[in-house]
């Protein structure tokens, strides 16, 4: 499994994403996941299932150091206080001294941005921790976060896919070599189904998601983390890794329409 490098942390490439897995089911997701080889658990205060994670780690064989594990803080938390808080009780139920990556999961109207990363960096320096970064944050804040506050900023977790253009946003991130995390980089089971996607996967013996999930992790900078519950398709995901993607493979999925966003809640920032 390549990593990235980036803040002082190996990030996989490709990581096992928990929105909406909860209890039994959850715990055997992240066992076989682990079992299957994946050391990037991807869970968020908001997703309520950071304890049954918990308990799978703490079941697991595998060290502390080859795991890499994120959460995040929910945007009706971002007061200093309620960071803390909020970080506090998702390492509590993690039952973890630390998390190798904390996010601001989603912006919200009127945060105060340098009190918010004041709060983040001491989390960082007093080694609970490793490093911050953000999620679903535009070009507009990242400037501010990384231009203005310089924030030691370790990725910005957004949604990404065949079907979604992130140029500009990626052009941005990429200038400043931070990483980009795909959240839904199979646009929510929608990639299965694509004609285009599936031809490509005939050719290379592949299924239309493994095509697509390979255009993410072969661009530079970029992981994903798909939401797998069985081990089925866990073990597909990895085996995406193997498909040779070539020049016309890429041409045919450049070709696609890239205005499909699977996530837009009400209080998401502009995108850019």
């Amino acid at each position: 499994m390549e990593n990235i490098k980036t803040q002082g942390i190996s990030l996989p490439k490709l990581g096992l994403g928990t929105f909406r897995m909860q209890g039994d089911a959850c715990r055997a997701a992240v066992e076989s996941a682990l079992d299957l080889g994946y050391r990037h658990l991807d869970t968020a205060e908001m997703y309520a299932n950071e304890e049954t994670i918990g308990a799978a780690l703490a079941a697991s064989k595998v060290a502390r150091k080859d795991l890499h594990v994120t959460t995040k803080v929910w945007n009706e938390n971002l007061a200093p206080d309620a960071i803390r808080g909020a970080f506090d009780a998702s390492l509590k139920k993690l039952r973890l001294d630390h998390v190798d990556l904390y996010l601001v999961h989603w912006p919200a109207r009127n945060m105060n941005l340098p009190a918010i990363f004041e709060t983040l960096m001491k989390l960082k320096e007093e080694g609970r921790t490793r490093a911050i970064g953000v999620a679903n944050f535009n070009i507009a804040l990242l400037k501010t976060v990384v231009d203005e506050i310089k924030a030691p900023i370790a990725c910005n977790q957004v949604e990404y896919h065949v079907m979604l253009d992130q140029t500009p946003l990626r052009q941005f991130l990429t200038a400043k070599s931070i990483p980009l995390v795909a959240y839904c980089p199979l646009a929510q089971g929608r990639v299965a189904t694509d004609e285009a996607l599936a031809a490509i996967g005939r050719k290379h013996n592949a299924s239309a998601a493994q095509v697509a999930l390979k255009w993410l992790l072969d661009q530079d900078g970029v992981a994903a983390i798909p939401k797998a519950s069985r081990a089925e398709s866990q073990q597909a995901n990895l085996d995406a890794l193997k498909v040779q993607l070539d020049d016309a493979d890429r041409a045919a999925i450049a070709a696609l329409p890239k205005d499909k966003r699977c996530v837009n809640p009400g209080f998401a920032p502009a995108w850019d």
